[in-house]
């Protein structure tokens, strides 16, 4: 089933961030763009390669207006001693938001049932809290955050004008369509 253009359902969870405990909620989204990342778990290692890369990645979301929320089935405990134990993740100043009940991950139907892991998947959402982006992958497959950073460059670009689309491999500053029957079986 696709999300895509559904709001966020309703969910609470815990979260750590620099050092402090949060609280985050579907409202967290609004307002901004907010990229959702689930990985299967802590302490593994296909995971800490995506979230450094992640991280290498912030200061461009961030300047988009993009806040990144990473999740997993672990506890915001957990993610606190992950921080504080590994050099790689101890580099992270993103919210990475811990999902035991496995609420976020039943809502955004990523959960790996009988494994209580999530799978790895991505979400870009709106500043209205409407799924725009999602990828998912086999747990053994990790992600680039450049083509997160430039998949939200292209979300942020159709918003703005929505009489215009991205065509593959877009970058930003690049020719875009105009939709209209002069185009159709002309690409």
């Amino acid at each position: 089933m696709s999300l895509i253009g559904k709001e966020v359902l309703p969910f609470k969870a815990q979260a750590y961030q620099n050092g402090e405990f949060l609280e985050v909620t579907e409202e967290s989204f609004k307002g901004q763009w907010s990229v959702v990342v689930f990985y299967p778990a802590d302490f593994t290692f296909v995971c800490p390669t995506e979230l450094e890369n992640l991280q290498d990645e912030y200061e461009n979301l961030k300047e988009l207006g993009v806040e990144v929320y990473t999740v997993s089935t672990d506890t915001h405990f957990t993610h606190k001693a992950w921080h504080d134990n590994s050099e790689t993740i101890g580099k992270i100043e993103y919210v990475m938001v811990g999902d035991p009940s496995h609420t976020l991950s039943r809502n955004f139907d990523v959960l790996i049932e009988e494994e209580g892991l999530a799978d790895r998947a991505t979400f870009i959402i709106d500043p209205d809290g409407v799924v725009q982006g999602m990828e998912i992958n086999a747990g053994n497959i990790g992600r680039d955050a450049s083509a997160i950073v430039r998949k939200v460059k292209a979300a942020q670009y159709v918003r703005n004008n929505p009489e215009e689309v991205c065509p593959a491999k877009w970058e930003e500053g690049s020719e875009t369509l105009e939709p209209n029957l002069d185009l159709v079986g002309k690409i």
